[in-house]
């Protein structure tokens, strides 16, 4: 499948990785709608092209990752069109979160506001030493919109979200490690080779086994401890059922690589 082109993001397919960049360096990669639908789409596409096993999103220039809604559209959006907007935002959200496939955020710089809450629902987050991370939508009057007032506290507590939530303040990069949002720091000039390498690392595996272990644990998050359990147990039986358990078992006892083949 080939990459659609869009208006306001890049979209790369490279072998079995695709990169998604946030393209609007003027305006710091800011979101507005057409950004939103666009990526929404880009995620679409990766979703049901089984030759790309993961993806990484990540912003165009050194500054800005994505800072942020565009806040000229917020300004002038009635009360019905923010509500739709925030809709809008949580199922692209949704869709990165749950793709089935990993997505590595690399963090070039700010990424403020939904931004922050992009940068969240990916799977893995790698930020450069001069990313900036915060939730500052109570400065303007508004709260996070993109589920930022549920997927921070679910990374670092309550109290730490809380704290970033209500103050509206920035943290830096080793800030953001320290408390557990981002996986890991790097400097800015590795970091989409560092991307890359993090997410060749997860897609060596089994396609159906990545896909089964990410719904176990989005799903167990917001379960009881038994029902997560439960849960697990039923997709590690889908899982003994696939033809890349079969060879991923057989590897190991031959004492070779497995060739898995998503099946």
């Amino acid at each position: 499948m080939l990459a659609s082109v869009f208006e306001t993001i890049n979209f790369d397919i490279g072998g079995d990785v695709a990169v998604l960049t946030i393209n609007r360096p003027a305006v710091l990669n800011a979101l507005n709608r057409q950004t939103v639908a666009e990526l929404f789409q880009a995620v679409r596409e990766i979703g049901m092209d089984d030759k790309v096993r993961g993806a990484i999103i990540t912003g165009a220039g050194p500054k800005a990752f994505a800072a942020g809604a565009d806040i000229k559209e917020l300004a002038l959006m009635t009360p019905i069109e923010a509500q739709a907007l925030s809709h809008q935002g949580h199922a692209l959200m949704d869709a990165i979160e749950n793709l089935g496939k990993p997505v590595v955020a690399a963090v070039n710089g700010y990424a403020l506001g939904g931004g922050c809450e992009l940068a969240m629902a990916c799977t893995i987050r790698i930020a450069s030493e001069t990313a900036k991370f915060g939730q500052p939508e109570v400065t303007l009057g508004l709260i996070p919109g993109y589920g930022g007032s549920q997927r921070l506290p679910r990374l670092v507590g309550k109290g730490r979200a809380m704290q970033i939530i209500l103050s509206g303040k920035t943290i830096d990069a080793s800030e953001a490690w320290r408390i557990g949002l981002v996986n890991e720091v790097v400097a800015a000039p590795q970091l989409l080779d560092h991307a890359r390498d993090v997410l060749k690392s997860l897609t060596v595996n089994a396609p159906v086994a990545l896909r089964l272990a990410i719904s176990a644990v989005n799903r167990g998050m917001e379960s009881a401890l038994g029902e997560g359990c439960a849960l697990e147990a039923d997709l590690f039986g889908l899982c003994a059922a696939t033809a890349d358990r079969a060879e991923g078992t057989a590897a190991f006892l031959g004492k070779r690589k497995p060739a898995f083949n998503g099946q």
